[in-house]
């Protein structure tokens, strides 16, 4: 009975419970921190993102990440990477949930030896970079439900990441649905507020406690740093995306609806997602108009949500949504006011490490694809030229949980084929692969055989995929080859974390 922490006195040990550690005087105890010092002002909010990187420790080699809702509106990542360069930081490892032109910056900072490699989905200028050979290492392309796993599983531990807040409070309460930057959903930045062991939150719009509705909560972030603007909000989200109006892709968005609607599955409580591309929101509008011909209610829409969405959940023909990043300006105002439209993250949405996950409940899936061949693999990621351009998204996690997977293509791009021998890159794998959309044709993966027969006798111009790829090189010849060297520039990771891929460096 020695222990007498403010003057009670504890015994050393307690049947039941095992060894008391007395509170005042155990060597790992904590004081209390207070959420403002005695000015009035917050703990968490700093002058600088230079002040937040060096409390949260920052030195070189360490992995720093971003989420990529700003979309090419973001000032975020640019100006992390300016502000770890003049701190004469080295050798970072960056891990975004996706990267777009506005980040060509970045390559600055690969030259200088701020940045040594990236984890993460690249497009545009920095993928191009890499096929050109300026990494040392390779980049790790994961989809969005890899890159979550791999913070799950710790293959991906991120020291420090760097969220662009659109609204966010003293205490760091983020909320992405207002301010001058608004975005909608921050699902894809649920991650790494989780499992980065420090998190500071850049804002335009520091408001008084608390921040809600919040996305991400104050326990999950260390550090709250004003800044004049964190985005350009025309490039954020758009105002109305729009439905094609090329005849050709029209006709392949119709065949995808015919697809839906003639495949067994089209009935009431179905679930779909599809893109924010011209082809995909055209399909979606037919699907819409069949749905109420048919007085057809489906259950959800998930993914990445468009205004399309939200008319489709307002008109009755869907009964929720669930929103992992908001594509328009409709979408972000409807998650702020609706309760059936749910903001959800990366872990829910498609981790194979979680306990269960919303691509797996899915009926539809309709995706695009830079290259399918006669195997149904498809490739999002390289160009018919071989560069690497694009990220994977939810491509491979929805091709694999969903009980329809659509692919959908022209048959020609730029005088180019886009049904081929051999994709350049295997980015989703034949098997999860359902059917091919095209102009010219459909085709079902043999697999399918209870799908062929749903669809034969319907009007739907079923062709073998082969057939699609001798189309193509009749009217364009066949391709000459691409030179690729043998050095490895990407390693594209199966959703699961086994890799299904290389990308060669292009000569």
């Amino acid at each position: 009975m020695k222990n007498k922490p403010q003057g009670r006195v504890l015994p050393e040990k307690i049947e039941g419970y095992g060894v008391v550690r007395p509170y005042g005087l155990s060597s790992v105890h904590t004081p209390e921190i207070k959420g403002k010092d005695p000015s009035g002002s917050s703990r968490k909010v700093l002058s600088s993102l230079e002040e937040a990187f060096r409390r949260s420790e920052i030195r070189d080699g360490m992995t720093v990440s971003f989420h990529h809702h700003l979309r090419d509106g973001d000032l975020v990542v640019n100006m992390a990477l300016d502000v770890l360069a003049g701190m004469g930081i080295k050798d970072l490892i960056l891990a975004p949930s996706a990267l777009f032109p506005v980040h060509e910056d970045i390559l600055r900072h690969v030259r200088s030896g701020t940045v040594r490699s990236i984890q993460g989905s690249v497009n545009g200028p920095v993928g191009r970079a890499a096929s050109g050979g300026l990494f040392d290492v390779p980049i790790i392309l994961r989809s969005h439900g890899g890159r979550v796993r791999a913070m799950e599983t710790g293959e991906l531990a991120v020291d420090v990441a760097v969220l662009a807040a659109p609204t966010v409070d003293e205490m760091g309460n983020v909320s992405g649905v207002y301010g001058p930057s608004a975005c909608g959903s921050l699902g894809y930045a649920f991650a790494d507020a989780r499992y980065a062991k420090h998190v500071i939150a850049v804002t335009d719009n520091l408001v008084p406690y608390p921040a809600i509705p919040f996305s991400l909560p104050q326990t999950e972030v260390d550090w709250v740093v004003p800044v004049d603007r964190i985005g350009v909000p025309e490039k954020i989200v758009s105002g109305t995306l729009r439905i094609t109006r090329d005849p050709l892709r029209l006709v392949i968005a119709e065949q995808v609806a015919r697809v839906i609607e003639e495949s067994g599955l089209f009935e009431d409580g179905f679930s779909m997602q599809a893109g924010a591309g011209g082809i995909s929101l055209a399909a979606s509008a037919f699907v819409r108009e069949r749905m109420k011909a048919r007085g057809i209610t489906g259950s959800f829409i998930s993914g990445g949500i468009t205004g399309q969405s939200v008319e489709m959940l307002e008109e009755g023909l869907f009964t929720s949504l669930l929103d992992v990043q908001s594509f328009d300006l409709e979408a972000a105002a409807s998650l702020a006011r609706n309760p059936r439209h749910a903001e959800m993250g990366a872990s829910f949405y498609a981790s194979t490490a979680s306990k269960g996950c919303v691509v797996d409940m899915l009926d539809v899936a309709v995706l695009g694809a830079t290259q399918v061949d006669t195997s149904f693999n498809v490739n999002v990621n390289t160009e018919s030229d071989g560069v690497l351009l694009h990220g994977i998204g939810g491509h491979m996690d929805t091709a694999a949980g969903s009980r329809l997977s659509v692919i959908v293509t022209p048959l020609l791009r730029g005088r180019m084929p886009m049904v081929v021998d051999h994709v350049h890159t295997i980015t989703t794998p034949g098997e999860t692969v359902d059917v091919v959309v095209t102009e010219r044709g459909v085709a079902v993966n043999p697999r399918r055989k209870d799908l062929l027969e749903n669809l034969r006798g319907k009007g739907i111009p079923l062709l073998d995929i082969t057939d699609l790829k001798r189309m193509a090189e009749e009217m364009t010849g066949i391709p000459a080859p691409i030179p690729f060297g043998e050095r490895i520039i990407g390693v594209v990771e199966y959703r699961d974390g086994s890799v299904i891929d290389v990308i060669r460096q292009r000569l």
